[in-house]
């Protein structure tokens, strides 16, 4: 792997869309870099500090949440002249969207009174009253054609359907939940899915004319449901719950064909490999460096430690695995799949139990079997899956990335000083990949997966 230079970054970084560029926020100031020479070919001054950036689908606009304003500003790189500001007034901005034609922004106002949709064409406006969430509750279609906006009255959840071509309402219908979490399409457009709050472990999955088409409760008494998600092909959702175990449905009967727990034990038999994280001192050999007595003598104080590298282990089973009991006085226990992430090619899905934070857990959902199990120094802070191949990168707030593949794992050192892995993105070409340390980020060139190899670990 190639990595750049390190470069200062004070919020968010990511990639454009189409691969090109890469948008940096630095405090009030917005840098837009060329993805393959990293030289600079925009720069827009903001009125704050950006909180929040976020590009427009078809990579020509972006837009800057301004919170502690709070404002918007959208700008064009094709158009360098022309700007753009969005102000609620007394109601102020909570969270800001493009919708996919790249034309409008949808906003939404402090305490969910509102969420506005602010056309870039023709300055008009579209309110839809009481949105449920700030930041999550909407939903658009594969297609673009229409969006899925949560809404709560009366103390009753809805979705609101929306053309995303006129913005007017083509149906609203109630779901049964009691504090609707957030709403998601299908891969398909053909059937939104809607879970409950953690209190209570409820799933629904409705047509578009409203039909209850599935109701999944697999217990009672207990917290639910943590995370969700689709697989990109649209046959399976995977869903992770507080009771540390993923369950995996059909799209043709709605039933749950796989259940997967995660124990703190793993046992045989199992056929997963398991690989874990080892520091191993470096042997030198010294044996024909020779020093004079005056040397050797005024050094002894200065003695360092012995440089070693970091490397994966294969275990055998049956293995204990780190473990962490939650305390059962606070709020939001650390239990439960809290990383859910399906491979481009929805054959694998990695996860994540956070009682176990420095364990990433791979399935194969082909084979209904588990494939790998990574164990970690430290708590695995981001899990990616390329986007083109079937090859996985996590990062654990150190100077390693980590990554697996169906042929093994390997851990790869980045050369900057002091520099810490904490974020991870993949471009959409699966060429590069955006690594943010607190304060700045640098990029890193993936090289293309080998057809075949036979190692199952390798070395930095």
């Amino acid at each position: 792997m190639e990595f750049t230079d390190s470069y200062k970054q004070t919020g968010p970084c990511c990639f454009s869309p189409n691969a090109r560029f890469i948008a940096v926020a630095v405090d009030y100031r917005l840098v837009i870099r060329d993805t393959l020479s990293f030289k600079v070919v925009q720069l827009f001054s903001c009125l704050d500090k950006i909180s929040y950036i976020e590009w427009a689908l078809d990579s020509e606009y972006i837009l800057c949440g301004l919170y502690k304003r709070p404002m918007i500003q959208a700008w064009s790189l094709t158009q360098p002249e022309w700007t753009c500001k969005i102000d609620e007034g007394p109601a102020g901005i909570a969270y800001a969207r493009w919708s996919p034609d790249s034309r409008h922004i949808l906003t939404t106002t402090d305490f969910q009174l509102q969420l506005t949709v602010w056309s870039l064409v023709n300055t008009a406006c579209v309110h839809v009253q009481w949105p449920k969430h700030a930041s999550r509750g909407v939903s658009f279609t594969r297609d673009g054609k229409f969006a899925a906006i949560c809404t709560r009255r009366d103390c009753k959840d809805y979705i609101n359907l929306l053309s995303c071509h006129t913005w007017e309402i083509m149906g609203i219908f109630a779901v049964d939940t009691q504090d609707l979490a957030d709403v998601e399409w299908s891969p398909d457009d053909s059937s939104v899915v809607v879970w409950d709050s953690p209190l209570e472990y409820k799933v629904l999955i409705y047509s578009p004319d409203g039909r209850c088409l599935l109701k999944y409760q697999p217990y009672e008494s207990g917290l639910g449901v943590k995370s969700v998600s689709w697989s990109p092909c649209g046959q399976f959702l995977a869903v992770g719950s507080y009771d540390q175990m993923l369950r995996v449905l059909n799209h043709l009967t709605w039933k749950t064909f796989a259940e997967l727990m995660h124990p703190s034990t793993v046992r045989a038999p199992c056929y997963a490999t398991v690989f874990k994280e080892v520091d191993e001192p470096l042997e030198l050999d010294m044996s024909e460096l020779c020093l004079n007595d005056d040397f050797s003598h005024g050094n002894d104080a200065n003695v360092t430690e012995a440089p070693f590298r970091v490397r994966y282990e294969v275990m055998e089973v049956p293995i204990n695995l780190p473990f962490q009991k939650p305390l059962a006085d606070k709020p939001n226990p650390k239990q439960g799949i809290g990383l859910l992430s399906w491979s481009n090619d929805s054959q694998y899905i990695c996860t994540r139990n956070d009682s176990m934070p420095t364990t990433l857990w791979i399935w194969d959902i082909r084979h209904l079997e588990l494939a790998a199990i990574l164990v970690q120094k430290d708590p695995i802070k981001a899990a990616a899956w390329d986007p083109t191949c079937t090859r996985l990168i996590l990062c654990t707030a150190s100077t390693h990335l980590y990554m697996w593949t169906p042929s093994g794992a390997y851990c790869v050192h980045a050369p900057l000083p002091q520099f810490t892995v904490t974020d991870l993105k993949w471009n959409s070409d699966g060429s590069c990949l955006l690594l943010k340390d607190k304060e700045s980020f640098c990029c890193a060139a993936v090289p293309l997966l080998p057809e075949e190899s036979s190692e199952y670990s390798s070395d930095d």
